[in-house]
């Protein structure tokens, strides 16, 4: 016979890829958001619930309260003006997305759009985010931030001219943004210096990210011609790319001895890549799930 606790625990994993999608829209990083979501838990566990006549809006609010403390407590790496930080991405089959990335992935959240809600106050970003994504009306948002529905109202509206200004969302058709993207690599890999800026914007920007070792390594790259300077060939010994979805985009991993050595995500907008998000930190991609490479 189940107790107390254990329907407790039901009740909760009923909510948990919400929670964790939450999280992660809030956060960027798929460690902190399992960690946002066990806290979530052991506050729960913690808690009368007698009085609970909502659980799901109950751990929703949960949930955003630990992130704002997480994104408030950041470490000063991310906070440096000049640091590049590309956020974890989701990385899926090229196939299609993997079963358990589906909630994650809902309500098309790209890596340029996780770079983007990167520069926002942390007030603004659980703003934006409960409400735009979420629906969670503004008298709810009001006390997790401390302000009045219409002081919360006002950080979500910031947040969403940021968002619209950096024109982040992809185009939908997946079969021609692949296509963009084997262009890109075909003429990388040929070094015809024509046909890369035939596939690129010409405001596109590179971002970067290989941690904080070898120390400048980060990057952050702004126009066409800088972008093809890169030098971009993806061969040699050892290396292999293989096409993959990532945040649910035309993406590739590189691949080094079987290791995986990079993740690339691109944006793509009226047919040109307007973003290329590179994941180089080798710690971090230590801590990703690469399981279906070796399928």
């Amino acid at each position: 016979m189940m107790d107390e606790h254990d329907t407790l625990a039901e009740r909760f994993e009923v909510n948990r890829n919400h929670l964790r999608a939450v999280a992660y829209r809030m956060l960027g990083s798929l460690s902190e958001a399992d960690d946002a979501v066990q806290e979530a838990w052991l506050r729960l566990s913690r808690s009368d619930t007698s009085s609970i006549e909502n659980l799901g809006g109950w751990l929703t609010t949960v949930i955003a309260r630990v992130c704002l403390d997480i994104l408030r407590s950041r470490t000063s790496r991310r906070e440096e003006p000049l640091g590049v930080y590309v956020p974890d991405p989701i990385v899926s089959r090229a196939e299609g997305i993997d079963p358990e990335h589906e909630a994650l992935l809902a309500d098309s959240v790209g890596l340029a759009l996780l770079v983007v809600l990167e520069t926002l106050a942390p007030a603004e970003r659980l703003a934006f985010v409960l409400h735009d994504v979420f629906a969670i009306p503004f008298d709810q948002i009001a006390p997790i931030v401390g302000r009045s529905p219409t002081a919360a109202r006002q950080l979500a509206s910031r947040a969403r001219r940021r968002i619209q200004g950096a024109d982040v969302l992809p185009d939908a058709d997946l079969t021609k943004q692949r296509e963009v993207v084997d262009a890109f690599l075909a003429a990388s890999r040929s070094g015809n210096f024509n046909a890369l800026l035939a596939v690129l914007d010409p405001d596109v920007v590179l971002r970067l990210d290989r941690g904080a070792v070898p120390a400048g390594a980060s990057r952050v790259v702004r126009g066409a011609e800088a972008v093809v300077e890169q030098g971009f060939s993806f061969s040699g010994a050892g290396w292999q790319v293989q096409p993959t979805l990532v945040n649910g985009s035309a993406g590739i991993v590189v691949t080094r001895q079987g290791r995986p050595f990079s993740v690339l995500g691109f944006t793509i907008r009226r047919g040109k890549i307007v973003a290329i998000d590179i994941l180089a930190d080798l710690v971090r991609l230590s801590q990703l799930d690469f399981a279906f490479l070796n399928d």
